[in-house]
């Protein structure tokens, strides 16, 4: 994988099919290839390019969280102490329903969105699991009342819970 430091410019060409695999990850390479007026082997040596690098870092589906059980959702931001964000992170990354982590700058640490089967279950999460976590000093949960996907779904839907999709 190539040095963070120092990433490779991406050309109009990576952007259109990064773009492309963001709405349909599931595309294929002939597809891509079209779509960007490439070879097929070129389109393919550029997603491998891309993978290589680390621009991207894994293929996956959009989860509609509440038609799949997990219908209460939110984001909880942590204070925790100075220089334990490694592990509180690996902590954190273990919580059921966990489906992003961030250490962000502010008046809190770390930035967390969870998602889980319902508000009993939230507050399980909060209250037990993660105020037993010696490192994070304080939490503040805030509830998710509608999520939406910023990239569009292919076919021209877009949304991941609480409306009708």
């Amino acid at each position: 994988m190539a040095d963070a430091a120092d990433p490779r410019p991406l050309d109009a060409i990576d952007k259109d099919i990064l773009r492309i695999l963001q709405s349909d990850g599931r595309a294929s390479i002939r597809s891509v290839a079209e779509a960007v007026h490439v070879s097929r082997a070129n389109a393919y040596a550029r997603i491998n390019r891309l993978i290589d690098d680390g621009v991207i870092r894994g293929f996956g589906a959009r989860v509609n969280h509440e038609r799949a059980g997990q219908g209460a959702s939110a984001y909880i931001t942590l204070k925790i102490v100075q220089n334990s964000w490694r592990t509180v992170r690996d902590q954190l990354r273990a919580l059921p329903g966990a489906s992003h982590i961030a250490l962000v700058s502010g008046d809190f640490d770390v930035l967390l969105l969870v998602h889980s089967p319902d508000n009993r279950a939230l507050r399980e999460l909060v209250l037990t699991r993660l105020q037993a976590i010696p490192e994070v000093l304080s939490t503040r949960t805030l509830l998710v009342f509608e999520e939406e996907d910023p990239q569009p779904q292919p076919g021209g839907t877009r949304g991941t819970g609480g409306g009708t999709d």
